[in-house]
């Protein structure tokens, strides 16, 4: 038996609860994998608030990422006792996720961990920093330099936000942080920033071209936000798009793209390729201060995630959320 939140369909929507599991319930996989930490991300609190048909089976453990030991393996890359991490892959939607003192996988889903990071650490960074680092590596794939100028980072002050920041700061860019949060200024410029900048500024209809500002920019927001973002970009600019909390519309023109010749890359971290999964954590490892971690994150345990789900959604979490299940 082990503990897990349980999301199941219910008449009004979803039920959804802290159990306990038998083992025989984990679902198919080759590798099954006792969980030290998971984390909770705006997706997980998406599913289990149902404010976003993030599930698509039931009953679901939501949990988009996990870290943990190897208990049993059928998988000739994994031994027991290897130390493993796990991002997207839709674990948490359609696969049980790491929410729960034990997941099974399928092997290639997995990573190992990425020394020096202890199984903590990974945690503290997450689908969020991981996201956040494809992101940096999506500029740099399209030239942006801390020489080309100042970059933006919107909802700065949320889990992929929050990383950006802090490794684009170290890797020696002028970043400006994109906030609805004034009350967390000092928070994002202990992370590096340099200059926060209220969401409001982005969050109304623009002009198709607005004076340009922005060498490259990491975006969580979409909608307006993301349609602002790229109409300030400057010449040859690149937008790395990841998220969509501020809608999945975008509301924009062609005008920044053909006049000005800017890029948006789009980031996705569920199903992307196992080879750009370990540099990213590579990257994370030599490009991401292990001491701005400890300001980065909180710890809610397993049985308060849940009223922790609907502060998220509401926008009221900021940074990481550790949930420690088993421990190192």
């Amino acid at each position: 038996m082990f503990k897990a939140i349980l999301i199941d369909k219910a008449d009004s929507g979803q039920n959804v609860a802290l159990t306990d599991i038998e083992d025989e319930r984990l679902p198919a996989g080759s590798v099954t994998v006792r969980v030290a930490y998971s984390t909770l991300n705006y997706k997980d609190a998406l599913a289990i608030t149902g404010k976003s048909p993030i599930v698509r089976s039931y009953p679901m453990v939501p949990g988009i990422d996990f870290a943990g030991v190897v208990e049993h393996s059928d998988d000739p890359q994994y031994q027991a006792g290897d130390q493993v991490v796990l991002n997207g892959w839709g674990v948490g939607e359609k696969h049980w996720g790491g929410l729960a003192g034990k997941a099974r996988v399928d092997g290639g889903w997995l990573v190992p961990l990425q020394a020096p990071f202890t199984l903590r650490q990974a945690m503290g960074i997450g689908t969020a920093g991981y996201t956040a680092m494809l992101c940096v590596m999506a500029l740099e794939r399209n030239g942006v330099k801390p020489e080309s100028g100042e970059v933006l980072v919107t909802g700065a002050a949320g889990g992929v936000g929050s990383v950006a920041v802090a490794i684009l700061a170290k890797l020696g860019y002028t970043v400006a942080a994109v906030t609805g949060r004034p009350q967390e200024s000092d928070y994002l410029k202990a992370l590096g920033a340099h200059e926060i900048l209220d969401r409001a500024q982005f969050s109304e209809p623009g002009k198709p071209l607005a004076k340009e500002r922005w060498a490259g920019a990491v975006d969580v927001a979409g909608g307006h936000v993301l349609a602002n973002v790229c109409a300030a970009m400057r010449y040859r600019g690149t937008v790395a798009a990841c998220g969509l909390a501020a809608g999945m519309a975008f509301p924009a023109t062609v005008a920044p793209f053909i006049l000005r010749g800017v890029t948006l890359a789009g980031v996705d971290s569920v199903m992307c390729p196992r080879a750009d999964r370990l540099e990213a954590w590579r990257r994370l490892a030599s490009d991401l201060d292990p001491a701005k971690l400890d300001g980065l994150t909180r710890d809610i345990a397993l049985d308060g995630v849940i009223a922790a789900a609907g502060e998220m959604v509401q926008g009221r979490i900021r940074g990481r959320v550790i949930v420690p299940v088993g421990g190192d």
